[in-house]
């Protein structure tokens, strides 16, 4: 008699490589799926922010507190600075969280390194986001002399 050889997948996963729990939600092909769809709006966002940024006007020597001052005087860069730090932190926080998921073999590790993934993430996007919207070029008298920019007395 000869032996048999089992067809690839025909047994089922050895259980210590098995980690995944079955699930009936979708949140892995939606975590991937995101990947792709944040990828190319990143793509758009950064050229954007590039092409503004160093292209139109005096290019990179132009580019000072004044410069930036002035760009975040609109709603537009507002937001979109603020999509493209949002979208970024949670593209690479995603990233990492699979590489997370891939490398690290015991439980309680992988939970420690996720929350610490989580927290930073979520400090870097509030921090980012306070930044953005309470941008106050008119900072003192003295600062306010030395930007291109009208600064009022009530602003």
């Amino acid at each position: 008699m000869t032996a048999q050889i089992d067809a690839p997948r025909a047994k089922r996963i050895d259980p210590k490589y098995n980690r995944a729990r079955k699930s009936r939600n979708n949140f892995e092909m939606m975590a991937w799926l995101f990947m792709r769809l944040s990828g190319v709006v990143l793509v758009v966002l950064i050229f954007g922010h590039l092409i503004s940024n160093l292209l139109v006007g005096q290019g990179v020597h132009a580019i000072d507190f004044g410069f930036v001052a002035g760009k975040w005087a609109s709603p537009l860069w507002q937001i979109w600075d603020l999509s493209m730090l949002w979208l970024a932190m949670l593209h690479g926080t995603n990233g990492v969280r699979t590489i997370i998921n891939d490398y690290a073999e015991k439980d309680r590790t992988r939970f420690w390194l996720k929350t610490v993934l989580y927290v930073v993430a979520a400090f870097t996007v509030l921090l980012g986001t306070m930044v953005i919207f309470t941008f106050d070029p008119c900072i003192s008298e003295t600062v306010a002399k030395s930007l291109p920019l009208q600064c009022g007395a009530g602003a």
